[in-house]
């Protein structure tokens, strides 16, 4: 018989939350603190790779696999559901238009590159979290939680930016806002690590689990836990 978990299903509840709120509601916005701009999704995009590398610290890669699928179809969903109903015809006399348009109405390369950027970098997290795990023989979470973030954010802005903007902006911009977001993103994870420490430990106990991933199958294409 399978085992059940009691925080599990809440944590997929949470991760897929953040998800989206930082994609459809974030992502429009640009902010400015202190002449530094940056698109305001940064500031909690970056937690869904905290609950990735907690929920593959704890359960393991094969179910962190799950969850990342939830996502990503919560995010096609998100970005069909925005298209539509930017598309839908509206009263000549409406003048919400072009708030929604400005708001939801992103364009299929900018939808379709968040998907790629989010799937690839989600499943090189947990990939590397999970052996690293297994290399360390669960020592030094800090090196996991931080290396497989590294890697993961990197995978993630290497492929996002290029493919939504690539002969759109500058190279020199382009460069710019890549280096800057990922050492944001990258940055909240080191300022996070003592959360992600106590939420670890909390689970751990909580569910009597400590997952090593010994013998997984790492394929991304696939739901089996």
């Amino acid at each position: 018989m399978a085992k059940t978990y009691r925080y599990y299903d809440l944590l997929m509840a949470a991760f897929v939350t953040v998800l989206l709120c930082s994609n459809v509601i974030g992502a429009a916005k640009l902010a400015q603190v202190g002449g530094f701009t940056f698109g305001a999704g940064i500031l909690f995009f970056p937690l869904s790779y905290v609950f990735g590398d907690v929920m593959t610290e704890v359960y393991g890669y094969a179910r962190a696999r799950r969850i990342v699928w939830a996502g990503f179809g919560a995010l096609a969903f998100a970005s069909v559901m925005s298209a539509v109903i930017v598309a839908l015809p509206h009263p000549p006399d409406w003048p919400h238009q072009a708030a929604y348009n400005t708001v939801l109405g992103a364009t299929w390369r900018i939808a379709a590159a968040s998907l790629v950027a989010y799937f690839c970098g989600e499943f090189c997290n947990s990939y590397v979290l999970a052996r690293m795990k297994v290399k360390t023989e669960g020592r030094h979470l800090w090196a996991r939680t931080i290396g497989s973030t590294v890697v993961g954010e990197g995978v993630d802005t290497l492929l996002f930016y290029p493919l939504a903007f690539a002969g759109v902006w500058s190279n020199e911009q382009l460069f710019q806002v890549m280096v800057a977001n990922y050492l944001l993103k990258t940055g909240w994870e080191i300022v996070l690590t003592p959360v992600t420490y106590r939420i670890v430990a909390f689970l751990k106990r909580a569910e009597g689990e400590d997952y090593y991933d010994r013998s997984t199958n790492f394929t991304p294409f696939s739901l089996k836990t």
